[in-house]
């Protein structure tokens, strides 16, 4: 990066393809899942994905916003010469694909995310509402203070550092719906675990500046997003509550809601993602 920072990215595709920039979960890296990226593929598409500073072997940027990627992103399309690009972002990557489609209308054709995070401390919305107690307890942590969430991080990345797929269901507790226990399939469920441990592999940061970037300001105002956003959410999410996604779908301009009562966090993605692909692309510039 021009300021001296490494970002781990990776491109997949036909370089003159149109690109679509996925933004992962929380914790997550430049990991992708491999039917995702076969179905970007298969549409024409260049697939992107970058592991945000302080994941994997990107380095950290302390104290970032989450508006702040949008520059990070803007970089990286000029680095790969992809000019225009959609961008979807998964759970904690929402609101990094809102911050680019709100800060890059002319980079952004249209953006989705797939159960993503809404702002905290906002009027109309009990942000903790309907969390699994996995996620409460991560999170006042992080309203605690830097030194709480520290070590509880600390410790929930040592768990995550010794789990196997066939133990990921009860290493997400509270966490997980019987919908997303039964999206788990083995290939699945390896890929969490590997997609985990590479986004852990030098540290917690990039978790902790994730986790303190979503209760702060985000550095942006939604309402002046003008590029299209679709907003897909299901009601049996354990992890970004059902409540999330309405107000986000409330909040920001033109938003298309797909508001699904019977995926939740992990089988939304899982069960919908080509027609999360196929809604974006269709979906016209304002």
């Amino acid at each position: 990066m021009r300021d001296g920072r490494v970002l781990e990215v990776g491109v997949s595709g036909p370089k003159d393809g149109t690109g679509l920039v996925f933004h992962h979960g929380t914790p997550g890296s430049i990991l992708s899942f491999d039917p995702f990226i076969q179905s970007t593929l298969s549409r024409g598409l260049r697939y992107i994905s970058y592991s945000r500073p302080g994941y994997a072997n990107s380095s950290r940027r302390p104290g970032r916003s989450i508006g702040e990627c949008s520059k990070d992103v803007e970089e990286i399309l000029d680095q790969i010469q992809a000019h225009r690009c959609y961008v979807i972002g998964w759970s904690g990557g929402g609101p990094h694909a809102l911050a680019c489609a709100a800060l890059l209308p002319d980079r952004v054709i249209a953006a989705s995310t797939i159960a993503g995070v809404a702002p905290y401390g906002l009027g109309g919305l009990d942000w903790l509402g309907g969390m699994g107690r996995e996620n409460i307890e991560e999170f006042h942590a992080a309203l605690a203070g830097e030194d709480e969430l520290k070590s509880f991080l600390a410790a929930a990345a040592h768990g995550f550092s010794g789990v196997t797929p066939d133990r990921i269901i009860s290493a997400l507790g509270d966490l997980v719906d019987e919908v997303d226990k039964a999206a788990l399939t083995d290939k699945f469920a390896t890929f969490l675990v590997e997609n985990s441990r590479v986004a852990l592999e030098n540290g917690f940061w990039g978790w902790f500046d994730d986790d303190i970037a979503f209760t702060r300001d985000w550095g942006f105002d939604l309402s002046q997003t003008r590029v299209p956003v679709n907003v897909w959410q299901g009601a049996k999410d354990r992890m970004v509550p059902f409540a999330h996604g309405r107000w986000l779908a409330e909040h920001i301009p033109g938003a298309r809601p797909h508001l699904l009562p019977h995926q939740g966090h992990l089988s939304l993605a899982i069960n919908a993602f080509d027609e999360i692909l196929d809604d974006l692309m269709s979906t016209s510039p304002t």
